[in-house]
Protein backbone atom coordinates (compact mmCIF):
# COMPACT_ATOMS: atom_id res chain seq x y z
CA UNK A 1 0.00 0.00 0.00
CA UNK A 2 3.17 2.47 0.76
CA UNK A 3 4.19 2.24 -3.10
CA UNK A 4 0.28 3.09 -4.49
CA UNK A 5 0.35 5.92 -2.13
CA UNK A 6 4.34 7.21 -3.24
CA UNK A 7 3.66 6.60 -7.06
CA UNK A 8 0.15 7.73 -6.63
CA UNK A 9 1.24 10.84 -4.74
CA UNK A 10 -1.34 10.34 -2.43
CA UNK A 11 -1.69 12.39 1.39
CA UNK A 12 -0.87 8.76 2.71
CA UNK A 13 -2.84 10.08 6.27
CA UNK A 14 -5.94 11.03 4.32
CA UNK A 15 -5.62 7.76 2.29
CA UNK A 16 -5.38 5.47 4.87
CA UNK A 17 -8.17 7.18 6.64
CA UNK A 18 -10.70 7.14 4.02
CA UNK A 19 -9.86 3.11 3.49
CA UNK A 20 -10.74 2.43 7.26
CA UNK A 21 -13.94 4.53 6.81
CA UNK A 22 -14.44 1.96 3.87
CA UNK A 23 -13.92 -1.04 6.15
CA UNK A 24 -10.37 -1.72 5.80
CA UNK A 25 -8.94 -3.46 9.00
CA UNK A 26 -4.72 -1.44 10.07
CA UNK A 27 -3.15 -5.26 8.91
CA UNK A 28 -4.56 -4.54 5.48
CA UNK A 29 -2.24 -1.70 4.43
CA UNK A 30 0.67 -4.36 4.93
CA UNK A 31 -1.41 -6.36 2.15
CA UNK A 32 -0.04 -6.09 -1.68
CA UNK A 33 -2.73 -4.62 -3.74
CA UNK A 34 -2.67 -7.26 -6.42
CA UNK A 35 -4.11 -9.83 -3.35
CA UNK A 36 -7.25 -7.87 -3.09
CA UNK A 37 -10.78 -8.84 -4.25
CA UNK A 38 -12.45 -6.96 -7.22
CA UNK A 39 -14.23 -4.93 -4.40
CA UNK A 40 -11.52 -4.24 -1.88
CA UNK A 41 -9.76 -2.87 -5.71
CA UNK A 42 -12.75 -0.84 -6.15
CA UNK A 43 -12.53 0.86 -2.54
CA UNK A 44 -9.09 1.48 -3.28
CA UNK A 45 -9.50 3.39 -6.50
CA UNK A 46 -12.25 5.22 -5.08
CA UNK A 47 -10.76 6.25 -1.50
CA UNK A 48 -7.57 7.52 -4.27
CA UNK A 49 -10.03 9.65 -6.20
CA UNK A 50 -11.49 11.19 -3.07
CA UNK A 51 -7.91 11.93 -1.58
CA UNK A 52 -7.44 13.57 -4.81
CA UNK A 53 -7.86 17.22 -5.29
CA UNK A 54 -9.86 18.19 -7.93
CA UNK A 55 -13.30 20.94 -8.25
CA UNK A 56 -15.59 17.79 -9.64
CA UNK A 57 -15.31 14.21 -9.21
CA UNK A 58 -17.10 12.18 -12.32
CA UNK A 59 -18.01 8.66 -11.04
CA UNK A 60 -19.60 6.44 -13.76
CA UNK A 61 -20.59 2.87 -12.41
CA UNK A 62 -18.79 2.87 -9.77
CA UNK A 63 -20.33 1.07 -7.35
CA UNK A 64 -19.55 -2.42 -9.45
CA UNK A 65 -18.29 -5.30 -7.22
CA UNK A 66 -19.33 -3.22 -4.49
CA UNK A 67 -21.85 -5.20 -1.73
CA UNK A 68 -24.29 -3.65 0.30
CA UNK A 69 -22.43 -3.00 3.62
CA UNK A 70 -19.52 -0.90 1.20
CA UNK A 71 -22.35 1.03 -0.53
CA UNK A 72 -23.76 2.16 2.39
CA UNK A 73 -19.79 3.21 3.59
CA UNK A 74 -19.10 4.68 -0.04
CA UNK A 75 -22.74 6.84 0.90
CA UNK A 76 -21.91 7.94 4.21
CA UNK A 77 -18.29 8.84 3.04
CA UNK A 78 -19.58 10.72 0.10
CA UNK A 79 -22.48 12.22 2.69
CA UNK A 80 -19.27 13.48 4.77
CA UNK A 81 -16.83 14.62 2.29
CA UNK A 82 -19.42 16.28 0.40
CA UNK A 83 -16.98 16.49 -3.12
CA UNK A 84 -18.80 17.72 -6.11
CA UNK A 85 -19.81 14.82 -8.54
CA UNK A 86 -21.62 14.04 -11.26
CA UNK A 87 -22.97 10.45 -10.57
CA UNK A 88 -23.49 7.77 -13.38
CA UNK A 89 -25.26 5.23 -11.53
CA UNK A 90 -27.76 2.55 -11.86
CA UNK A 91 -28.41 2.53 -7.99
CA UNK A 92 -31.66 4.49 -7.76
CA UNK A 93 -31.32 3.84 -3.73
CA UNK A 94 -27.80 4.89 -3.57
CA UNK A 95 -28.39 8.11 -5.97
CA UNK A 96 -31.68 9.28 -4.24
CA UNK A 97 -29.04 9.02 -0.70
CA UNK A 98 -25.91 11.09 -1.86
CA UNK A 99 -27.47 13.17 -4.72
CA UNK A 100 -28.48 16.53 -4.38
CA UNK A 101 -29.86 17.32 -7.87
CA UNK A 102 -30.76 14.37 -10.72
CA UNK A 103 -31.21 14.64 -14.02
CA UNK A 104 -32.53 11.17 -15.59
CA UNK A 105 -31.98 10.89 -19.47
CA UNK A 106 -33.63 8.47 -21.04
CA UNK A 107 -33.56 7.12 -25.01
Amino acid sequence: MNEFVNEEQLDKTKFLTVLRKLGFSRNQFEISIENFSMGQKKKIFLAKSICEEAHLFIWDERLNYIDVISRIQIENMILEYSPTMILVEHDRRFIEKVATDIIELSK
